[in-house]
């Protein structure tokens, strides 16, 4: 896939304008702060959209509490296959370590992409409309043998972090304390 190439689009949606702009803002400073830093991302935050953005940024609130680089994207099994597949099989090229993955509804996203990477991936369970999210975690958990998701409670993109963070203290002795 060539650089630069639009692989679709990013819709925003959200209750208020403030909210949007909110929503809008993390993501481009997410992206400014990529730009400025030549340290390769070790963390990999990805979600099917970007109304779990909410959920997920406390994971990425850790991660920078323990100096741990990452990047943070909408990859969507459903919408964008294509991105979803390139971003799983190329992310251990580009020094990812660990991914968190984390969707909704049917939570596709969390498997698909630990079945194309040989990488530890973290599934998020995100509440959605109906079910109080237990349709996430049912999809999350109930993976196939061999594809393995680590999953952490409903809505907690912080001990996603956390436990990303001990993945890479394994080989890190300064994410240890």
């Amino acid at each position: 896939m060539r650089k630069q190439r639009k692989m679709g689009h990013i819709t925003i949606v959200g209750p208020s304008l403030s909210n949007l702009e909110s929503n809008l803002a993390t993501i481009t400073e997410e992206k400014a702060s990529e730009d400025k830093t030549a340290v390769a991302p070790r963390v990999g935050i990805i979600m099917g959209s970007d109304s779990d953005l909410p959920v997920m940024k406390s994971a990425a609130e850790i991660l920078e509490m323990f100096g741990v680089p990452h990047e943070v994207r909408i990859v969507s099994a459903h919408r964008t296959p294509e991105l979803m597949f390139s971003y799983a099989s190329s992310a251990h090229e580009r020094g990812i370590q660990v991914i968190i993955a984390g969707a909704g509804g049917a939570a596709h996203l969390p498997g698909m992409v630990a079945a194309m990477t040989p990488l530890p991936v973290v599934g998020v369970p995100v509440r959605g409309s109906s079910l109080d999210g237990v349709d996430s975690l049912l999809s999350i958990v109930q993976m196939p043998r061999g594809v393995p998701v680590a999953t952490v409670a409903v809505n907690n993109a912080t001990n996603a972090g956390l436990l990303a963070v001990r993945m890479l203290g394994v080989a890190d002795d300064n994410l240890l304390s």
